[in-house]
């Protein structure tokens, strides 16, 4: 199977991204293995997407599909449990829901369903696919032939060095522990924990209480989200065409572009939480 890029959807208003109409994609063949992709946005400032591997599915890499990338990348785990692999350093980590891997540039990686159930991940990446940033990038990086699963020269020494091997780690495991939690806005404060803040990319968990709402907010870069649960509600009042409210459900995402003024609304008596992303500046 020979390469294809991705499907880009952009837009350049707020937009409601229904899980039923996201756009579908394969990734993958028969060496590095198949990945399926619900892409919700690819702008020219932001990637976003779920993707799902079947229980004993994987990924890995093959000379069309190469796993390394020039972006920033947080990997979500909506269910299932995910081992996350650098095959060049040989680290391995274990990822459960609620739990997220992130990584930078020029790190390869493997990935795999070590679960009974379906494995479901949502993905933030910028800088994105357009930017030349994924396939393309991949292409011009020497091809990994050899997979190392395990950092054998820190047998004899676990745990009694664990500070000195974990700092070499390229990829960062991030529990509800290491969130970076802070209190945003003036009028209406909003819980955000920060799972991760670079010059190119910050996402983000928001948690609305039954009956709160945010102040309007507003970034510099675009802005999308992901649902986890709970409704959802979107105002945007600046649009001045077609609808500014919006609801939004679990597995539905938004995109709001740059600048983009909007305030979410919980009106039920349930709590909301929600994922997201912003790039390339959230302030």
């Amino acid at each position: 199977m020979t390469y294809r890029p991705s499907p880009r959807p952009s837009f350049d208003e707020p937009t409601l991204l229904r899980y039923e109409t996201t756009a579908r994609h394969l990734w993958g063949d028969a060496d590095a293995g198949q990945v399926a992709d619900w892409i919700y946005v690819s702008s020219s400032k932001i990637h976003q997407l779920v993707w799902g591997l079947a229980p004993g599915g994987a990924f890995r890499h093959s000379a069309e599909f190469r796993t390394i990338f020039g972006a920033d990348v947080i990997y979500y785990v909506l269910s299932g449990t995910m081992v996350i692999a650098n095959p060049e350093t040989g680290e391995v980590h274990r990822v459960l829901p609620g739990e997220a891997a992130f990584f930078r540039k020029d790190t390869w990686h493997h990935a795999f369903n070590y679960g009974a159930e379906a494995l479901r991940v949502l993905e933030f990446f910028a800088p994105p696919p357009s930017q030349g940033t994924s396939g393309a990038y991949a292409r011009t990086k020497p091809l990994l032939t050899e997979n190392k699963y395990g950092v054998d020269s820190a047998l004899g020494h676990w745990p009694m060095q664990r500070a000195a091997i974990e700092r070499d780690f390229t990829i960062n495991v991030i529990r509800e522990s290491n969130l970076l939690w802070r209190l945003e806005g003036s009028q209406n404060k909003v819980l955000v924990g920060v799972l991760c803040s670079t010059e190119h990319l910050l996402v983000g968990k928001l948690l609305l209480p039954p009956g709160r709402k945010s102040d309007v907010l507003h970034h510099p870069g675009d802005k999308s989200l992901y649902v986890l649960r709970g409704t959802l509600n979107i105002f945007c009042p600046e649009k001045r065409e077609g609808p500014a409210w919006f609801e939004v459900q679990p597995q539905d995402g938004f995109f709001a572009p740059a600048g983009t003024p909007h305030q979410f609304h919980n009106i039920t008596d349930q709590p909301v939480e929600l994922m997201f992303g912003v790039a390339p500046d959230y302030q």
